[in-house]
């Protein structure tokens, strides 16, 4: 499945999960729900990846984790925030170059309609 495809595969089952919660919890409940319809769609889903870094020819296990690896093609990253901030995006983007992937979605679920809290981010690779 190509990313804009399977991004809205993802988004479709975010939705699902966020009209089921609503706001106002944790993003680790979000995660394990989306983690949950991920998979009963039939996607193959990592959770908790590790993403090392690289540092002058050093590689430093476990400085990152990717919340949600989506198809070895897509980063998820869940917030539940009141509003998204440019470091987000940042953060993302970097996540995307370290583990060489096109695109990442940025998911908020505390807002009230879902379509409020999607960002995608591409990495130019």
């Amino acid at each position: 499945m190509r990313e804009n495809e399977l991004s809205g595969v993802i988004i479709g089952c975010a939705m699902r999960v966020h009209t089921a919660l609503g706001p106002g919890l944790l993003e680790s409940a979000y995660e394990e729900c989306l983690d949950y319809e991920l998979k009963k769609a039939g996607l193959s889903v990592g959770k908790q990846i590790p993403l090392p870094l690289v540092y002058q020819d050093v590689q430093l296990e476990c400085v990152y984790r990717l919340d949600l690896m989506v198809e070895n093609q897509i980063i998820v990253e869940i917030k539940s925030v009141e509003s998204f901030h440019p470091i987000h995006s940042v953060q993302l983007l970097t996540y995307l170059k370290l583990a060489n992937c096109k695109l990442g979605l940025l998911l908020n679920f505390n807002v009230l309609h879902l379509k409020e809290g999607i960002k995608r981010v591409a990495n130019n690779l």
